[in-house]
């Protein structure tokens, strides 16, 4: 592979005689190589090892955005000046970006244990390993799924108003699945995934970790369908991070609120959406987790951001371009899957501060309510939002009672944040991957604390 320093002088030379012909213009360039185990069932599905080359080139002319991709260097200036000529192409108004200061700036991982120092069929043995505890949990368990990733990149930004940096990312992935059938034909998942930016050794002796994703599964085969109708519902920490992104966090993403004269009425700055315990952050500060960053794709220096803060909406997500377009300051969510896409606005580590109510005492009064954990699958349209929860358990008298299964929760996302009654004194952040604009999926992390929320509406079989 070509050195770091000979990169970055290479495409500061490129850019340079470009810098003033088009409003803004940028060239990301990542450097790659990935490594992918996977297990289905008894088989080993697949082995794969790559190396990888890409980059892209965003130029900006009167308003008008040009994107133009690249996988070799030999060819970059034509690749630069059909990125302007698109651009000059397409632009016919005035060009409102956002203002920072250039950075420069090399970002290297701090390894702990560098999994590209592990051979490949040790990788192999251990999810074989991983593998055959869940093959061999039940025997109500029809199949499996088992999968390693561990991918390595160098990303390099140069943009016209002086930036240039580099930065190294490690992503190390686990990710363990069952298909459980119990009588009558009910079919039963249950998941795992662990995940670090700078250490394999978290994927070693997580055998208790692995096998949890087995005991769900065979657990909900004995549950029975909910009854359907309006309870007070506790979520935990993995479904109240998952609701928070989804429901709410998309909402908070700007490109999506300037595009849109109502959300623009419904999510004015300064207006209370919840009781005052409620703080939701998005912040890539937070160490070693998927969100996490030093520089957006456009060069931004990453940050912690209050969405809500102390139950009123405080700030948005934005790119460049959004803040300069609404006149508020950029805060680092311009990302990309790759530099083979163009950023656009997303989410980092999003989720809900801890609060001051331990879980008994959100348990206590409930007469009958409905404990929701994990999340199976769900989706939002602007407003509203349905999630089916992997488990849950009925509520009785102040204690947790008798599994259920097929809880699904769904509603207003403004009424119910106005419904949540208390915020837990716990906090937990899980891995997750994010999809918008064709670009999926985003590595991001969601979390918070248990939540009670009063009157949802949870439908059952």
């Amino acid at each position: 592979m070509v050195t770091s320093v000979s990169l970055q002088n290479r495409l500061s030379d490129a850019i340079a005689p470009y810098r003033q012909q088009v409003d803004y213009l940028e060239i990301r360039l990542e450097q790659s190589e990935s490594t992918a185990i996977a297990y289905r069932g008894k088989q080993l599905d697949a082995v794969d090892r790559s190396f990888a080359l890409s980059g892209g080139i965003r130029a900006c002319h009167k308003g008008g955005w040009s994107f133009v991709t690249f996988n070799g260097l030999a060819d970059l200036q034509n690749r630069i000046e059909e990125a302007l000529a698109q651009a000059k192409l397409i632009g016919n108004a005035t060009t409102q970006l956002a203002q920072v200061a250039p950075v420069q700036d090399y970002v290297a991982v701090e390894f702990a244990k560098d999994p590209r120092g592990i051979s490949l069929d040790a990788k192999r043995q251990l999810i074989e390993a991983y593998n055959q505890i869940l093959l061999e949990f039940d025997p109500r368990i029809q199949t499996t799924t088992a999968g390693y990733s561990e991918r390595f990149g160098t990303t390099y930004f140069v943009n016209s108003t002086g930036s240039c940096i580099a930065q190294e990312r490690l992503d190390v992935s686990g990710r363990f699945g069952v298909v459980a059938r119990g009588e009558g034909n009910v079919v039963r998942q249950g998941f795992e995934s662990i995940h670090s930016r700078s250490d394999y050794a978290v994927l070693e002796g997580v055998e208790a970790q692995v096998r949890s994703a087995a005991e769900r599964a065979v657990r909900q085969l004995e549950a029975q369908p909910v009854k359907g109708g309006q309870y007070p519902v506790i979520l935990d920490p993995y479904l109240s991070g998952v609701f928070i992104h989804e429901a709410f966090g998309h909402l908070s993403e700007a490109d999506f609120v300037y595009e849109n004269p109502k959300m623009q009425e419904l999510l004015v700055l300064g207006k209370p959406l919840a009781i005052p315990q409620l703080n939701v952050v998005d912040d890539a500060t937070m160490p070693n987790l998927p969100g996490t960053l030093k520089y957006d794709d456009e060069g931004v220096p990453a940050q912690r951001k209050y969405l809500i803060k102390d139950g009123v909406l405080t700030q948005r997500l934005h790119s460049l371009e959004t803040a300069g377009k609404m006149q508020e300051q950029p805060t680092g969510n311009a990302r990309a899957l790759s530099a083979a896409y163009p950023p656009i606005v997303r989410m980092t580590n999003t989720g809900i501060e801890a609060g001051d109510q331990t879980f008994e005492q959100m348990i206590r009064g409930i007469e009958e309510g409905v404990y929701a954990v994990r999340m199976l699958g769900g989706q939002t349209n602007g407003e509203l939002f349905t999630f089916a929860a992997a488990e849950g358990y009925m509520i009785r008298n102040g204690e947790l009672a008798e599994p259920v299964s097929d809880v699904t929760l769904s509603g207003n996302v403004f009424q119910t944040m106005k419904d949540i009654e208390a915020v837990g004194n716990d906090s937990a952040y899980r891995n997750g991957g994010c999809g918008k604009g064709g670009q999926s999926p985003l590595p991001v992390s969601v979390g918070g604390p248990h939540l009670r929320i009063k009157d949802v509406v949870v439908g059952g079989r």
